[in-house]
């Protein structure tokens, strides 16, 4: 029996032929790739990764903790209220979106239309929206807050949809059974179900948006993300390490706090 199992075995494709063939193709063609770097390093770029370096990890403590408008607190706090706010502006304008885009909930060709539109938001990247309302309501905190708010609305209808469609209708017709009204079924049967998943939505989203508004300030939609690129091209690397600082302690806050309260909706 045993001399049996063993010819089988044998009989089988030796496999790590072709493994060790695919592993020593690869690894010539990242060879191969590399003949195409050209590194033209001198002594003035090293010192400047030297600044760099040296400014990022000493930051400007006097401007790390300056409580004027001009600031890294201020700066952050105008950052979370762009972000805060244009979440929240997003997920309230999300909803009816969301309902008549659900394909249980509507006829077939309305949520068809719902979805290609959410499907049009979500194609223009941030910074279209970004160049586009500065273009309308001029640099500042308000053209961050739009364009937080509309690239919001894609992502969270879509999240938004996918909990709607996932609806047990079984407790709706429960509720029809005895008699409730309209008002009773979405009070005790509809929003005890998509509460959750729409306030997880929210939170996730919101840490986006966080990140995003320090990207947009690149473009003068208010926020933290201006100063920084300010003093990067100006050199003032322990500027710059001071605004990475408060943003990295921000992020971690925000993710403790966010982290907390998804486990909290998970446990119920």
């Amino acid at each position: 029996m045993t001399d049996k199992i063993r010819a089988k075995l044998n009989e089988q494709p030796h496999r790590w032929i072709f493994q060790f063939g695919s592993i020593l193709l690869l690894f010539v063609l990242m060879l191969w790739s590399t003949t195409t770097l050209q590194y033209k390093g001198s002594s003035d770029q090293m010192t400047i990764v030297k600044s760099i370096i040296t400014g990022i990890f000493t930051p400007d403590l006097e401007f790390l903790f300056n409580l004027t408008t001009q600031g890294v607190p201020y700066l952050l706090l105008e950052t979370i209220c762009i972000a805060f706010l244009g979440t929240v502006v997003g997920a309230v304008l999300a909803i009816p979106i969301s309902f008549l885009s659900a394909t249980n909930l509507v006829p077939y060709p309305i949520a068809i239309v719902g979805r290609i539109f959410i499907m049009a938001v979500r194609t223009v990247p941030v910074f279209v929206y970004g160049l586009m309302f500065i273009r309308v309501t001029g640099p500042g905190a308000f053209a961050g807050l739009m364009t937080m708010s509309v690239c919001s609305i894609g992502m969270v209808s879509k999240m938004y949809i996918e909990s709607i469609e996932d609806l047990d209708i079984k407790i709706l017709e429960s509720f029809d059974a005895c008699g409730c009204t309209m008002f009773q079924k979405i009070r005790y049967g509809i929003l005890p179900q998509l509460l959750p998943d729409f306030t997880s939505t929210i939170i996730y989203r919101f840490d986006m948006n966080l990140r995003d508004a320090t990207v947009l300030g690149l473009v003068g939609a208010g926020g933290i993300g201006a100063p920084l690129i300010f003093a990067m091209n100006a050199y003032r690397w322990h500027e710059v390490g001071a605004i990475l600082a408060g943003l990295i302690v921000l992020i971690l806050i925000v993710e403790y706090i966010s982290g907390k309260i998804r486990t909290k909706l998970a446990r119920g």
